[in-house]
């Protein structure tokens, strides 16, 4: 009887551990003719995701310069001559107060221009160590504006300079200019942006040749390692030491006051040169506030000649718009360049081509009825009086030896000046030979 239950319970176990082995059928094992429950996979465990924040585009943020901060590529230098730059602005707190109240205007168009070109944002702050962001500012070596572009690069990129316009004083025109510039830089330094600003200060010639030089004697070329003037080795680490005040203001404990990431001026076009005292009567634009944002129209607020663009307050854009139409062209003048001669004065100059001398002193900004010798006063000869002395009703006199212009004026019974303009002469001096146009 034992032997029978030991042999049954050995059966029921092999039978059991071989069911562990064995694939389950397809089908549900019923027992007592109940199917067997449905296996339920468990559910898997959801995963918490964190709420999703909105990034702020550059362009969506409050403040100028934290869309400068936000779009910065230049890596952080920790370079003495850098730190030395960075103590100078903290010993300097209320710099960055001066800088903003001037920058304000400008400052989104320059950034937003340098965005147009994909360059580094940094590059928008070099109008605060050129010229600390004032946009008249002129250096002894003729460098103006806020980007202190020399009269020689100014031509280079097509920049007006003339009797009636300064392009370096604009901020479209210049900052135009600077960035073509930059753009030269960069390529022909290989995106190298260190060497591109001191070639921008220095000369592209003198930091290719220390580039050149540290190769030859197998130094580094990297911008502290070169060989380059006191003035630029201090330029460079003016931009990066900017730069890192801006990107760590808070742990600098260095304040920028914000200024406002939307237009606070707007540039309108000028279908024909304008008399700038009427715009301002019209408009309810102060003359005082064109000529901050206009500097470059030299003889404001007489003309606006020489440059396609006014910038006027963003709030006066629709009534500009409105009274365009209304805005009476600038006066047709044929202007004589007049150097002043010894014992001139306004009275007698004005007496002599029968103008104002409130007119003269109008379109000279001259401020009192002192004139000195040498110096250049435009006269506005109207168009309608000289019409009458057309190119129609003109002779040719060819220049002979021993001739002046004074005697062939007199010869002539025209006034020297006169004879000076029509012929675009700036000086008097002549050429046996030269055809010149006398108006009879």
């Amino acid at each position: 009887m034992l032997i029978k239950r030991l042999s049954l319970f050995c059966g029921l176990t092999w039978l059991l551990t071989g069911c562990q082995n064995t694939q389950a059928p397809e089908a549900p094992l019923v027992q007592n003719n109940v199917p067997a429950p449905a296996v339920v996979e468990p559910s898997p465990t959801p995963v918490s995701r964190k709420p999703e924040i909105a990034v702020a585009l550059p362009q969506e943020v409050d403040d100028v310069w934290q869309r400068i901060r936000m779009q910065m590529q230049m890596p952080v230098s920790h370079h003495p001559k850098v730190k030395a730059r960075i103590d100078w602005y903290l010993q300097h707190p209320n710099y960055m107060q001066v800088i903003s109240q001037r920058a304000a205007p400008f400052l989104l168009h320059i950034v937003e221009k340098v965005e147009e070109r994909g360059f580094p944002l940094e590059l928008a702050l070099i109008p605060l160590f050129e010229s600390d962001f004032n946009i008249k500012a002129c250096s002894s070596e003729r460098a103006c504006g806020l980007w202190q572009l020399t009269p020689l690069i100014a031509k280079h990129n097509d920049v007006d300079i003339n009797w009636w316009y300064d392009g370096r004083l604009d901020v479209v025109d210049s900052t135009q200019a600077a960035l073509a510039f930059f753009d030269y830089l960069q390529q022909r330094f290989d995106g190298n942006w260190l060497h591109a600003l001191a070639a921008y200060n220095a000369g592209e010639g003198r930091v290719a040749r220390a580039i050149e030089k540290n190769k030859r004697l197998g130094k580094s070329t990297e911008f502290f390692a070169l060989d380059l003037p006191r003035e630029t080795r201090r330029y460079v680490p003016k931009l990066l030491a900017a730069a890192a005040l801006l990107k760590n203001a808070e742990s600098y404990g260095m304040h920028f006051p914000p200024i406002q990431n939307q237009q606070a001026v707007t540039l309108v076009e000028l279908p024909q040169p304008l008399d700038l005292s009427v715009v301002a009567s019209l408009t309810g634009i102060s003359h005082q506030q064109l000529a901050k944002l206009n500097p470059g129209h030299k003889r404001f607020p007489a003309m606006a000649k020489g440059a396609n663009h006014l910038l006027i307050p963003a709030d006066k854009q629709a009534l500009f718009a409105s009274q365009l139409d209304k805005l009476p062209p600038m006066e047709d003048y044929n202007w004589l360049k007049y150097r002043i001669r010894p014992g001139d004065s306004l009275s007698v100059i004005a007496k002599r081509y029968d103008l104002k001398i409130e007119d003269i002193k109008f379109l000279n900004q001259l401020k009192t009825n002192q004139i000195r010798a040498g110096k250049t006063l435009m006269l506005p000869l109207p168009a309608t009086a000289s019409a009458e002395t057309s190119l129609a009703s003109s002779v040719q006199y060819q220049v002979q030896q021993g001739d002046s212009l004074w005697t062939i004026a007199r010869r002539h019974g025209v006034k020297l000046e006169l004879l000076k303009s029509w012929n675009n002469l700036d000086n008097d001096l002549i050429a046996p030979g030269k055809i010149l146009v006398i108006r009879q």
